[in-house]
């Protein structure tokens, strides 16, 4: 019996890899539903090879482009209001993965309707976790992180007690500007800022991963998706990229989780969990293995990491506030509008301004409530910097 299966942000690099996945074992799956923002030629491409009857598409330009082109056996819709029409009982597994804050709501809405998510949007996660878990448990969904590091902490505790973790250890790259004087952090332009050592990314999500704020981020994300305290928590520098996570346990034993940085490894093992199915992949790296050199990170040369003490140990909407004036001042940087070593100074500035300061004792309450407080944030950025 094939797999009913739907893929949010189908047209992005993790949209492509659930598809190269599935088109490997066609004949396993059912794609009932795939989105997408602008990018319709691709959409259409994938809805014609799989034979999709439901797409979204959300840009208004390309709802039309894309309309014309259908045949009457495919719906298209404009946005996430009519997946009452599109899925009548639960399908098997769905992909979360478009891109920022704009992830939240889909996500948010379409946990019902499946009995597993997988979900590569940590905006909505680090901004809407006690939402998105609260409709979790409601509805009896099985969630898995698709991050590589947060991949490889659930992997390596599933079925365990968190009460058994003493530390958590997630490594970061260092980015492209490791061994570079911090002094000359502030003629750092664009195309060099968004070289990744590694992966291959978006430039936004790369600037991030060369301040080191990817890895807040993705501790704020390890502390909310497993329940632990920011004391549990910590980063390390580790240039290769091949392990991923350590796990401490308080019996004496660590775990440590290594694979190639290949994002195809944790997404093909959210959608065969449980299952005995195997990835042809590459014989461990000795050398690597031999020269982890990790290294703390450096709250000199990522003056982002200390903001991870500014920040309350509840869910908040102080979050919010970060991911937003995060997104607007690296925005402002790729537009050549600010420079690169000011992106950290500004988003310290702004976090400290009394208005903003109260909301670390607000629980987020509503989707829209954290949508709205997105846009305030970015316009007041705008205001400040332009």
């Amino acid at each position: 019996m094939k797999k009913k299966i739907a893929i949010l942000g189908s047209t992005g690099s993790i949209g492509k890899t659930v598809i190269d996945i599935i088109k490997k074992n066609k004949k396993d799956f059912e794609i009932v539903l795939l989105s997408a923002d602008k990018n319709y030629k691709e959409l259409f491409k994938q809805a014609k090879n799989f034979n999709v009857k439901n797409l979204i598409i959300t840009n208004e330009n390309s709802y039309f482009k894309l309309k014309s082109k259908l045949n009457k056996n495919i719906k298209i819709y404009r946005d996430f209001n009519n997946l009452d029409k599109i899925f009548k009982k639960k399908v098997d597994y769905i992909m979360s993965s478009i891109t920022g804050l704009e992830g939240l709501e889909p996500t948010y809405k379409i946990i019902k309707y499946t009995k597993k998510i997988a979900i590569a949007n940590k905006e909505s996660i680090i901004c809407g976790w006690n939402l998105l878990s609260k409709e979790l448990k409601k509805n009896k969904t099985e969630f898995i992180p698709v991050d590589s590091e947060h991949f490889s902490i659930w992997y390596a505790i599933k079925n365990l007690n968190k009460e058994s973790i003493e530390k958590i250890f997630i490594t970061a790259s260092g980015g492209p500007f490791y061994n570079l004087p911090i002094k000359e952090f502030k003629n750092i332009k664009v195309n060099d800022a968004i070289k990744h050592p590694n992966w291959k990314m978006g430039k936004k999500i790369s600037i991030d991963s060369s301040t080191l704020m990817n890895k807040v981020f993705e501790i704020i994300e390890a502390k909310k998706i497993f329940n632990l305290s920011y004391n549990k928590l910590n980063i390390l520098i580790h240039r290769n990229s091949y392990l991923h996570a350590i796990v401490k346990f308080n019996n004496g034993f660590s775990k440590l989780i290594i694979h190639d940085t290949n994002m195809k490894i944790p997404i093909f093992n959210s959608i065969y969990s449980n299952l005995n199915k195997s990835l042809p992949s590459k014989n461990l790296d000795i050398k690597k293995l031999n020269n982890f050199n990790l290294d703390k990170a450096d709250s000199k040369r990522y003056p982002v990491i200390k903001i991870l003490k500014k920040l309350p140990n509840k869910n908040s909407l102080f979050e919010t506030i970060i991911v937003s004036a995060n997104d607007e001042l690296v925005s402002l940087f790729l537009e050549k509008k600010i420079s690169y070593d000011s992106i950290i100074k500004s988003l310290f500035s702004f976090i400290k301004k009394g208005n903003f300061i109260k909301y670390k004792s607000k629980v987020p309450k509503n989707v829209n409530e954290i949508m709205s407080l997105k846009r305030y944030v970015q316009l007041k950025i705008r205001s400040i910097y332009i």
